[in-house]
């Protein structure tokens, strides 16, 4: 059976090792699990027995990877979690593609991932990139990240957010304060996101300068919109109508990114989704990409993702 001996490092740091260890070695239990290997070490010399030469080669480059990690401090349960789908789609720290880490005034954003890293990717190259998949999987924040980045480059002079309004499960009209206070609720994730990017102070300078713009998707009917980069979050809740409308918004040097969870439609039963509708006739022009993320691309609490698949797996019509 193919194996593997390694040394971590030249001169063995007892602290450094424990931490890559982890209590009672469940981190490496858990890279065992994941990757069907078995690992063997006395110290700092390490010895992986595999059936596949590839698996050892994943398992060591995994492990380097934390060891160095451990420079930093303790490594999270998501830390090991988010190494493992990197290394198994061969999208780890040792061939990283720099062009795919998105630099914004607050953060770096590396893709996690095979499909993180397809979808910028697109993001980067195609007018229009379409993205589905479940919650967690970065849809939103990785085309957000894109658009600063971009609008920091001057590649774009504004970003332009949107979302459909949709009543899931409460009455718009029930919430107190003016429309704008009503609609604010649903446009909070892109808020939050931006600031983590941005920071609260210089968001609220780009809105006054109206270089970004966060809105219900009703607004934008009538608009031509140039030199921009256009997010349309939540769209599996516009209908083929909105969908239309939103999608032909695209002016001269803009892009346009549409993404949604098709399996969170919360449209009335007998109204198809716009985002279904739009990826069905447009899939195969040139210049439009779909991307398409799956539950282990979830970057949020394990649990999440474990709670993805547990509802994938229920045949039950909504």
């Amino acid at each position: 059976m193919p194996d593997i001996r390694f040394t971590l490092a030249e001169h063995e740091d007892n602290r450094r090792l424990h931490l890559l260890l982890g209590d009672m070695n469940r981190h490496i239990r858990q890279i065992e699990s994941d990757l069907g290997v078995r690992i063997h070490n006395r110290g700092s010399r390490f010895h992986i027995v595999s059936e596949s030469a590839r698996t050892l080669e994943q398992a060591q480059t995994l492990i380097l990877s934390l060891y160095r990690a451990t420079d930093s401090g303790p490594l999270s349960d998501e830390q090991i979690r988010h190494a493992l789908v990197r290394t198994e789609d061969d999208c780890g720290d040792e061939d990283e593609d720099e062009t795919l880490i998105l630099r914004t005034p607050r953060l770096r954003v590396r893709p996690a991932s095979r499909n993180q890293r397809t979808y910028i990717q697109a993001l980067l190259r195609r007018t229009l990139t379409f993205a589905v998949g479940p919650a967690g999987t970065g849809k939103s924040f990785l085309a957000v990240a894109t658009a600063v980045q971009m609008l920091q480059a001057g590649q774009v002079e504004r970003i332009v957010l949107v979302r459909p309004v949709i009543e899931a499960g409460e009455k718009l009209g029930f919430l107190p304060g003016d429309i704008n206070q009503k609609v604010d609720p649903y446009m909070r994730p892109l808020y939050d996101a931006l600031i983590s990017m941005l920071g609260s102070d210089r968001l609220n300078t780009l809105q006054d300068e109206g270089r970004i713009e966060v809105a219900p998707l009703a607004y934008m009917r009538g608009r031509t919109l140039n030199n921009a980069m256009i997010i349309l979050d939540e769209a599996q809740n516009a209908t083929p109508m909105q969908m239309k409308m939103f999608l032909t918004r695209l002016g001269l040097n803009s892009r346009a990114a549409a993404t949604g969870d098709l399996s969170q439609i919360d449209l009335p039963k007998h109204q198809s989704s716009g985002l279904e509708q739009a990826i069905r006739l447009l899939r195969d022009d040139p210049d439009i990409e779909v991307c398409r993320l799956q539950s282990r691309d979830v970057l949020r609490h394990a649990l999440v993702q474990r709670i993805v698949d547990a509802y994938a797996q229920d045949v039950e019509p909504r």
